[in-house]
């Protein structure tokens, strides 16, 4: 057992590491994440315990450990298509407004996580297109992870069944997926092309994303700070074309946090237009 246990100090001190790195608040009593999502790294990085391999995290004597830690930390299961409403809302309201203004339309996955969320996106515009022929002008998605372990599963677009069975309809399965062998699919080229996936830390600057329409930062900000969310919703901000919008996860609220938005009810959900 001695192998996998962490004291209150160690938990302390990866802790402050971990929000200094990426934001994210580990809050009191959460030893047993640290333990389950780390374990692993004992054995690949040859650690005497997860003791050791904490502290040899905190004093940055391996950069490879380090990226890997925060890696492991930041990884999230997600859903197809999660909460419904944003996709509704983005084929029924944002895009067409969005495409009155007669430009390329530009939008944010800020938390690509496995995919699911910049793929859902993207087979959103594709039936939007489907539904309304010649509504839309160029689109581009831009999807991004602090997680490069991430980034490359997007990039792959192959998923079990497990994955596939989570929010995805058999109609959409068979419309944007082709067999990939070994029982998993792949996402189709068609969807794959519509999504440039690209590291990007939301403590740091989104300077060389560009600007954007619509920004999806859903299920992201629980896990910082008031500070770090006061801070990435103000720079997303900055991001947004005049009139741009934001969508956050269902539990999120700007309350509190800044005074760049208005709210919009689309009923169901609510969403935020920048002021």
């Amino acid at each position: 057992m001695t192998a996998i246990t962490i004291s209150d100090q160690e938990y302390k001190d990866f802790s402050r590491f971990l929000e200094s790195q990426c934001g994210i608040v580990l809050g009191n009593s959460k030893q047993y994440l640290v333990r389950s999502r780390l374990s692993p790294l004992v054995t690949k990085f040859k650690s005497g315990s997860l003791s050791e391999l904490l502290r040899d995290v905190v004093t940055g004597r391996n950069r490879e450990l380090r990226v890997a830690a925060v890696d492991a930390m930041t990884t999230n299961e997600t859903l197809w298509f999660r909460d419904s409403y944003p996709f509704s809302v983005l084929s029924e309201k944002l895009l067409p407004e969005v495409a009155e203004k007669k430009r390329p339309i530009k939008i944010w996955s800020a938390a690509s996580s496995s995919g699911q969320e910049p793929y859902s996106i993207a087979m959103t515009v594709l039936e939007t297109q489907q539904k309304r022929p010649g509504l839309l002008p160029s689109l581009s998605i831009t999807a991004t992870d602090i997680s490069a372990s991430m980034l490359d599963m997007c990039r792959a677009g192959v998923y079990d069944n497990l994955a596939l069975g989570r929010g995805l309809s058999p109609e959409r399965r068979r419309i944007f997926f082709e067999d990939a062998g070994g029982g998993k699919m792949k996402v189709k080229d068609n969807v794959k092309r519509m999504v440039n996936f690209r590291p990007q830390n939301l403590m740091e600057s989104y300077a060389l994303l560009g600007k954007f329409d619509i920004v999806f930062c859903r299920n992201v900000l629980i896990y910082f700070s008031p500070e770090m969310k006061s801070q990435v919703l103000n720079s997303i901000a900055n991001t947004l074309n005049p009139g741009g919008y934001l969508l956050l996860g269902a539990s999120e609220s700007l309350t509190g946090l800044t005074d760049k938005f208005e709210m919009v009810r689309c009923n169901p959900g609510i969403i935020y237009k920048l002021k």
